[in-house]
C-alpha cells in the first residue's frame, strides 16, 4: 500500500509539473483585430503588408513601433538583411544593422508568441534589453529563436509581398519601406516610386571596421564548399 501511494504521488508531481510547463509555453489567445493595433507597410517592391500588433504582450515594443510610425521614422528605411529560408530585417536608418532610433533601448519583453511564419520580433544586440526600433519578419519557422527575442506581432495579410522582399546581406537593390502607418490612420498608399539607390556599405558588404551586426537573429554561416580539382593532363607519348 505505501509503494502505491508513493507511486500515485509521483505520477500527480510529474503531471502538475508537465501542465505547469505547458502553460508557461504555450502561445497566448490571439485578440481581435482592432485597427489602432495594426501596422500597414507599403513596400518599394509592391504591396501592403499589415502586421497585427500585440500590446498584450508586448507593450513596450508595440508603444515604440507606433511612436515611431506616426513620426515617420520607418518611410523611406530599407530590409538591409534578408536571408531565404528565414527571416528579412529593418528598422535601421543607418541600413547595415547598427543603427536605431534617438529613443532609449527597450527591456527585453520575452512572452509566449513562436518564431513561426509571418512572426514579427524585434531586433537586438547581444544584450536582452537593447531593442530599439529594429525588427524583422521571418520567412519561416525557427522555434528556436522562441524566448530570446521579443515576438510582438504577425503579419495578417501581404504576406506574399513579404515573401517578395530582396534578398542579401545587404541585397544588391534593398526592398524600401515606402510608408508605414497605424491602420487607424486610415492613411491610403503611396504612389510607387524610382528605385533608390542602395546604402553604402564596405566592400563585399562588410560592416564599416570595429563594428558588427548588431541586430537581428544569429544564423550560423554556409558549410564552405570546395570544387573539386582539374583533371592533370595526361603526359604525352614520344610517338604523339
Amino acid at each position: 500500500m505505501r509503494f502505491k501511494a508513493l507511486l500515485s504521488l509521483l505520477f500527480a508531481f510529474l503531471f502538475a509539473g508537465a501542465v505547469h510547463a505547458q502553460a508557461i509555453v504555450s502561445p497566448p489567445p490571439t485578440p481581435a483585430a482592432d485597427p489602432e493595433n495594426t501596422w500597414l507597410l507599403d513596400l518599394s517592391t509592391g504591396g501592403r503588408v499589415a502586421v497585427q500588433l500585440r500590446p498584450d504582450v508586448a507593450p513596450k515594443m508595440v508603444e515604440r513601433v507606433k511612436l515611431l510610425t506616426r513620426r515617420g521614422f520607418y518611410d523611406g528605411l530599407s530590409f538591409h538583411r534578408v536571408i531565404e529560408g528565414f527571416m528579412a530585417q529593418g528598422g535601421d536608418p543607418k541600413g547595415n544593422g547598427t543603427g536605431g532610433s534617438d529613443l532609449p533601448d527597450i527591456a527585453a519583453e520575452f512572452n509566449g508568441l513562436p518564431h513561426v511564419r509571418g512572426a514579427v520580433a524585434a531586433a537586438r544586440a547581444e544584450s536582452p534589453d537593447s531593442a530599439n526600433s529594429q525588427f524583422y519578419i521571418m520567412l519561416a519557422p525557427k522555434l528556436t529563436l522562441d524566448g530570446h527575442y521579443t515576438v510582438f506581432g504577425r503579419v495578417i495579410s501581404g504576406m506574399n509581398f513579404v515573401d517578395a522582399i530582396n534578398r542579401g546581406e545587404p541585397p544588391a537593390e534593398p526592398t524600401t519601406i515606402l510608408q508605414a502607418s497605424i491602420a487607424a490612420d486610415n492613411r491610403p498608399m503611396p504612389a510607387p516610386r524610382a528605385a533608390q539607390a542602395a546604402p553604402t556599405h564596405a566592400p563585399g558588404g562588410a560592416l564599416p571596421q570595429g563594428q558588427a551586426h548588431a541586430a537581428g537573429p544569429a544564423v550560423p554561416p554556409p558549410p564552405s564548399i570546395r570544387l573539386p580539382d582539374p583533371p592533370k593532363p595526361r603526359p604525352r607519348k614520344r610517338d604523339e
